[in-house]
């Protein structure tokens, strides 16, 4: 009877091992690895940074900054101090502190410096909401500009935190075409946002 569903514990012990061998394979350059490493655990990181930053778009950016820090520092993950899992959180939650962080500068900025003590409103700007307002925009509008299929696909995963699998079940497409079309709907979204919301190059 105890062996009728695995424990979380188990579950986690078998996660931490497959998701150890995809680094080893990132190393080696393979890039259907991180495919397969995104797939099970970009869901839940896009979630996280969208409860710190309270942005699709923005949460968005962050995990694409993680999975390209991933590729690019694979070795900086420590086996010895802690889980896969725990890396990779402990990536999403800095960048996403971190975006936090310069948005506030950012607003600090655009306010006009006030002098006295008087107490400043929490309440960001009208000229940095507009900035939001206009990076939303152009999120929208590079999505507009993808093909049906291919938007599709990358709001499943990014606005729903769906996987790679729950999103092939979903639309009833196999896993292989649903994998190519993010991936070139994001080169495609990466190619118009770039100049503006400077996103990384990819290595």
């Amino acid at each position: 009877m105890q062996d009728s569903a695995a424990s979380p514990s188990s579950k986690s012990a078998r996660n931490e091992e497959r998701w150890r061998a995809y680094l080893d394979r990132i190393r080696a350059r393979d890039s259907e690895a991180l495919a397969q490493l995104y797939d099970e655990s970009s869901g839940v990181l896009y979630g996280l940074a969208l409860r710190v930053l309270n942005d699709p778009a923005d949460a968005e950016e962050v995990v694409l900054d993680v999975y390209q820090q991933v590729w690019k520092s694979t070795q900086t993950f420590d086996a010895s101090r802690g889980t896969v899992w725990g890396w990779l959180t402990i990536l999403t939650r800095s960048r996403a502190i971190d975006r936090l962080r310069s948005m506030g500068t950012r607003r600090a900025r655009e306010l006009p410096i006030e002098t006295g003590g008087e107490t400043r409103s929490t309440a960001p700007a009208p000229e940095t909401e507009s900035i939001f307002a206009q990076e939303r925009k152009m999120v929208r509008h590079a999505l507009a500009g993808l093909a049906p299929e291919q938007k599709e696909a990358i709001e499943l995963a990014f606005f729903r935190g769906l996987t790679h699998v729950e999103i092939a079940e979903a639309v009833g497409a196999p896993l292989g075409t649903i994998k190519t079309r993010i991936r070139i709907g994001m080169r495609k979204m990466r190619d118009v946002l770039a100049p503006d919301v400077s996103l990384e190059g990819n290595s």
